[in-house]
């Protein structure tokens, strides 16, 4: 069955942020007192919003994250992104040739979401149809953040496709009764046992080149066909 709209994540599938992403954060915290190394910060953060990692510092690190923690952890994060950030190779002209809507769910803030594809030229291919998980109650891994953007756009639960990097993504992909793509190419993709845990999770498709989509979604429709 050939998908009605595809549900792009952003970082590590539109942008490849999460290194900077995990760096700035261990840095932050390491500065709070509390050590965490990279392998620990992707097994646990890895996909999820900044409300769900405070809450995580707080119970499992005994680490109180302060809205001055927030503020360091942003502007940090967007001067590196304004420098280094980078789209996933392929992205653009892979997004030109969908023939189906597409839209963007993340983890990450609005503002956050909009600076990353402002940056990396994918802004104009995605306005209006933005999705963070500021927008729900419940974060990734609930499915939450992919229902409210189905219903933005109009589509049935059962005829989106979720592209994902994370296991978070991938279990609330799942969790909403969507099928879901495993993208595996981000610079971060061999970090904290990803690999691992992402074929664990039995995606419906596993994938490294982002330029391989447009042959896969046409795979998919004719195996349904």
């Amino acid at each position: 069955m050939t998908p009605e709209l595809i549900i792009f994540d952003c970082d590590g599938v539109l942008v490849d942020s999460e290194p900077i992403s995990i760096a700035v954060l261990v840095d932050i915290v390491t500065a709070a007192g509390v050590t965490i190394s990279e392998e620990t910060a992707y097994e646990r953060f890895l996909g999820k919003s900044m409300a769900t990692i405070t809450e995580i510092l707080r119970t499992d690190f005994d680490l109180v994250v302060t809205p001055v923690h927030l503020e360091d952890i942003r502007a940090e994060l967007y001067a590196r992104f304004r420098q280094n950030l980078k789209p996933i190779a392929g992205v653009s002209d892979v997004l030109k040739r969908l023939a189906m809507p597409y839209c963007v769910a993340s983890s990450s803030q609005p503002e956050r979401i909009r600076l990353s594809l402002q940056v990396t030229g994918l802004l104009e291919q995605f306005e209006p149809h933005i999705y963070s998980a500021t927008m729900v109650k419940r974060g990734k891994p609930f499915p939450d953040l992919f229902l409210h953007a189905a219903r933005g756009m109009g589509a049935h639960p059962d005829r989106c496709l979720v592209i994902e990097d994370s296991p978070a993504g991938i279990l609330a992909a799942r969790e909403a009764g969507m099928r879901v793509f495993a993208f595996t190419g981000g610079s971060h993709a061999g970090e904290g046992a990803l690999q691992a845990a992402i074929e664990g999770l039995e995606p419906d498709v596993i994938f490294g080149d982002m330029r391989q989509l447009p042959a896969l979604l046409s795979q998919a429709g004719a195996k349904a066909s």
